[in-house]
């Protein structure tokens, strides 16, 4: 049996297999449903074992050495909780970890109970812009301020074929994206005062968001984000020389002291970004690597949640 699982077949599911294609590792992936299974294969040229992972667990395979949890967002949680009480100690969990806030706790002392590593897929903290700016903020000497927006396509996404779980989620599921690599790369807040208004028919919940405070670190932020208005994804980093920008988030621009002038900073090897989902591929590999340096592990994402529900009226 390999030492090397998927768990689901999907979109997300395809995308980790053609890496572990391209690394030369052997794999097994295991889905539920017969449809996505073959779009599955279709894509990648393998076969899915169906059922299931709970069904699978109950053919009593060996334990695989790493587990990728590429399952909906509402079996995110029940999916990690099997293979832990299976006896995985290393596993990429699909970002948020879980459908609902709630869910968070339990699922960080699960992982604990269980001396595990329990990671995220923020695949965005492994950008080659996202390395770069890491590079140039140690250069600068830190972060002094940061803002950024996550404002969200609600008159697309009204439209998808999502469940409900990730849809009354979407903050979760999709904005953390964003808030994230921002708190990754400037630090996280130690104070932080949250406003939040509005609400949708997919989000009843928020749908308009603002807030400022300061970072562990010490640098002041601010954000912003209206679903009901244009907008995009943003963050804007503020060194004592360069203003960072990533606007789209996959390429970093740069602003210098005493200049107006923006431009895109040479020297970045976007090929991993481009060939592959962006962050994809060095996500996967460190994770196989058994290098959790870059990652959110569970017991992080269970105090970010707190900040999270904050922001979000969760």
């Amino acid at each position: 049996m390999s030492n090397i699982w998927i768990v689901g077949a999907g979109p997300m599911a395809i995308e980790y297999a053609k890496i572990l294609q391209d690394l030369g590792k052997s794999f097994i992936t295991i889905g539920r449903s017969e449809s996505g299974s073959s779009a599955y294969k279709k894509a990648t040229g393998k076969d899915v074992i169906l059922g299931g992972i709970e069904m699978f667990l109950k053919t009593k395979p060996s334990i695989p050495d790493h587990v990728i949890i590429a399952v909906s967002i509402e079996n995110l949680a029940d999916s990690c909780i099997s293979l832990l009480d299976f006896g995985v100690k290393n596993i990429l969990l699909e970002k948020p970890g879980v459908g609902y806030a709630s869910e968070i706790e339990m699922l960080a002392q699960k992982t604990e109970d269980s001396q595990a590593n329990v990671v995220l897929a923020y695949n965005r903290r492994f950008y080659a812009s996202v390395l770069k700016a890491l590079e140039i903020i140690k250069q600068d000497g830190g972060v002094a301020s940061f803002h950024f927006e996550f404002t969200e396509w609600s008159h697309q996404i009204r439209n998808l074929k999502k469940h409900k779980t990730e849809l009354e989620n979407w903050f979760l599921g999709n904005s953390t994206h964003v808030i994230d690599t921002a708190f990754f790369l400037s630090g996280k807040p130690a104070d932080i005062c949250c406003y939040y208004g509005g609400g949708i028919d997919w989000h009843p919940k928020s749908s308009v968001f603002a807030g400022a405070g300061v970072s562990d670190i010490g640098a002041l932020f601010s954000y912003k984000a209206n679903w009901e208005a244009p907008g995009r994804w943003n963050i804007d980093i503020m060194t004592g020389k360069h203003r960072l920008i990533f606007k789209p988030m996959e390429k970093l621009q740069i602003q210098n002291l005493g200049s107006v002038a923006t431009s895109f900073v040479e020297g970045i090897d976007y090929s991993l970004d481009e060939k592959y989902k962006p962050g994809l591929f060095l996500q996967t590999k460190s994770f196989l690597e058994n290098d959790y340096t870059n990652f959110c592990n569970i017991k992080e994402q269970a105090a970010n949640m707190v900040v999270y529900k904050k922001m979000s009226g969760y």
